[in-house]
Parts: C-alpha cells; sequence; structure tokens
C-alpha cells in the first residue's frame, strides 16, 4: 500500500522559510539589554561624577547668548564678573530629579517607536560627513541630497538600525536655509524611522517648524508624536556655550522638539588626555545641558550626548575605532546609568558608499517654503 503523498509540504517550507522574521524572534532588534561591560568601578562613577561637579561650580562655562544667560541665571545658577555662568552642585542635582527618565523616540508609521530607557540599547547612523566614496569611479566627492535620501532609505531596510540622524551633509545645496529644509524632506521621503537633524541658525527655526508641522499633519500632531530629534552641539568644548546652537535648541524645546545634548571633545586636544578626564569634561557639559533644558520645561525629552573621542597625535584626526573610544564609550554608558536618564555615545564609524536607486528625488523641496554611527542607551 503507498503512502499517499504531501499536498504541498514542501512549498509551504519553503514560503515559510523564505518569510520575514516576526519582531520577536528576529536576532538583531531595538532595545536588546546592555550595559554589561563596565571598564569604570561604582568608586570610578562617584569621583567622576563628583569632579564634573566641581568643574560646574568652580570653572562654569562661558558664552552663553543672553537668553541663555536669563534662563539659567533665574533657575540659580551664576553669572560671574567673568561672564562664566556657574552651576551650583544643588541646581544641577535639582535638574536632575526633574529631568525625564523614560523618553519614546517616535517613527512617522508608529511601527518603528523607541522606547529609550532602562539597559535597552538602539543603534543609528551618526555624523555630518561632508564627502562620500562613490562606488561608479571609486573616488571621494562632495556628498548631495540624493545620498542621504538613499542613506535613510537603506536604514529603512535594516532590522539593526533603529534610527536615522542625518548621517551627511548636502552640499549641492548652497543656501544653509534650504540645505536644512531639504535634509528633513530627504530624510522623511527615505525612512519612517525617528530621525535626528541638526539646523544651521536661529532665524531659521520658525520657517523650519511650519515646514515640520505641515509634514506632521498640524503643530498639535507633532507635539503629540514628534518624529524629529533636534541634534544639538551646544558645546564648544572645553567648557563654552555653542551660542547659536543653544538658541537653536531653545527654539526646539518650546516648539516640542526632542534634543540630543551633544559634547565632542577630543582627548588630549579640547580634552584631557586621559579617559577619565574626557569623560568627567563631557558630563560635565552634559549636566549643564540637563540644567538648561529643564530650566526651560521641566521633564522635556532631552538625551545625555556624552561623545568624548580619542585623538591621533599623527594626524589630528578622531580614533574612532580605537580600543581607547571603546573606553571612553563604556564609561559614558555607565555616567548615564548612574544618572538615571537617557544617554547616547559614539558607537565607532564607518564609510558609507554611494548606493543609487530608481526613482529618485530632486534637490528642491516645496516652492513656498523658501525653497558616524552612534547609540542611544537606556538609564
Amino acid at each position: 500500500m503507498s503512502n499517499p503523498r504531501r499536498s504541498g509540504g514542501r512549498a509551504a517550507r519553503q514560503a515559510l522559510r523564505a518569510a520575514p522574521l516576526t519582531q520577536d524572534v528576529r536576532p538583531i532588534r531595538p532595545g536588546m539589554e546592555g550595559g554589561q561591560y563596565k571598564p569604570l568601578s561604582d568608586a570610578d562613577v562617584l569621583r567622576i561624577h563628583n569632579a564634573a561637579l566641581e568643574a560646574l561650580e568652580t570653572i562654569g562655562l562661558a558664552d552663553a547668548p543672553p537668553s541663555g544667560v536669563e534662563i539659567l541665571t533665574n533657575a540659580g545658577a551664576i553669572l560671574g564678573d567673568d561672564g562664566r555662568i556657574r552651576f551650583p552642585r544643588a541646581l544641577v542635582e535639582d535638574m536632575l530629579a526633574k529631568a525625564a527618565k523614560q523618553i519614546t523616540l517616535f517613527s512617522r508609521d508608529g511601527k518603528h517607536d523607541l522606547d529609550i530607557g532602562g539597559n535597552r540599547v538602539h543603534y543609528g547612523t551618526a555624523g555630518a560627513a561632508v564627502h562620500i566614496v562613490d562606488v561608479a569611479g571609486n573616488e571621494y566627492r562632495e556628498c548631495v541630497l540624493q545620498d542621504l535620501h538613499d542613506a535613510a532609505k537603506i536604514t529603512q531596510q535594516l532590522d539593526n538600525i533603529h534610527f536615522f540622524q542625518r548621517p551627511m551633509v548636502c552640499r549641492d545645496i548652497p543656501d544653509n536655509f534650504e540645505m536644512d529644509m531639504n535634509t528633513i524632506y530627504g530624510a522623511c521621503t527615505g525612512t519612517t524611522k525617528h530621525i535626528g537633524t541638526s539646523f544651521t541658525e536661529p532665524s531659521f527655526m520658525p520657517g523650519l517648524f511650519e515646514f515640520i508641522y505641515d509634514l506632521a499633519g498640524g503643530e498639535d500632531k507633532f507635539r503629540e508624536r514628534p518624529f524629529l530629534t533636534n541634534s544639538n552641539c551646544f558645546v564648544v568644548p572645553p567648557m563654552k556655550f555653542a551660542t547659536e546652537s543653544c538658541e537653536v535648541m531653545e527654539q526646539c524645546i518650546r516648539g516640542g522638539m526632542p534634543v540630543l545634548l551633544l559634547s565632542a571633545g577630543m582627548a588630549g586636544a579640547t580634552a584631557p588626555s586621559t579617559i577619565a578626564g574626557a569623560i568627567v569634561q563631557a558630563v560635565a557639559e552634559c549636566l549643564a545641558g540637563i540644567v538648561y533644558v529643564n530650566a526651560i520645561k521641566p521633564g522635556h525629552p532631552a538625551i545625555f550626548g556624552t561623545w568624548p573621542f580619542g585623538l591621533d597625535l599623527r594626524t589630528g584626526a578622531m580614533t574612532v575605532g580605537s580600543g581607547e573610544q571603546a573606553l571612553l564609550s563604556a564609561g559614558c554608558a555607565q555616567m548615564h546609568k548612574f544618572y538615571g536618564i537617557p544617554g547616547g555615545a559614539a558607537a565607532g564609524c564607518i564609510g558609507f558608499q554611494d548606493a543609487r536607486y530608481a526613482g529618485g528625488m530632486g534637490t528642491d523641496v516645496f516652492q513656498r517654503y523658501g525653497g558616524s554611527v552612534g547609540f542611544k542607551h537606556g538609564v
């Protein structure tokens, strides 16, 4: 007696193997647990914390804009005769207590929202590259808007890249307002994942927010689910505010946009040469940012962006792939956990090759408007 033939068994198995994995069984997914490697002891963490507080209280930061001086002094900071803003320990501790401990980085489709907190880790693009290797000619050339759009499309498809922070500068758009706007447009048309970007000048913000609110379907919709974060280099290490960036940050906070507070000193150049010293300075500068943000709006979503880098003494370049860089980033992640607030740090550097897609986009956004990888870690 012959066995009956199984109908569709092989085809069904092949279809099962070819089908994409569900989110819960994918080997790489947003929010996987981290924080296992701890180069700093508990005593080291406390020493760095106390040294950062001492630096804020005795050295302070220079070059705050007039609006920032008013915001910070009204909160309890002290303006010295030398123009530097100093931060009493009690003020820093008070603002840390008010700071957001868990935040959500929203996507535009609702499928890629990122819950930042706990020991959850999320990886994304980062940087501001002005050149790219074009695979067609195997040569360096300036980045253009199409490259940024293509990078966003690649990010949309990769499970291991969870957010799109602008990785390159659109050098084909000479007007900075149009470049900022087209950067948003190029990113948004390439990915629905959360987007981080920078803005050039404070005077651009009203027009850019008009555009952003329209993309969201209204100001109330954006404030409910802000899909853009302002990646803000609010300090110029060592221990100085970046005046115009601070003014941009103030408008972003009032406009309902999360902020990534970036301190990117280079050990041996604009920060102490030791690993611990570089972390102390980055922590001090970002603590000043936490005070700044929460003095404007307590609990506003802000990410503690300690990004100290090593220095190659032969070239003056960043040693983003070095062992020292790994120690810097891991030590910073420990400080994020110590403070219990969402943090971000550098996670190495790669090259991004030119990738062309059919159906590309133009370099002009709607005329009526005036036409490096990083990770975010929880607590």
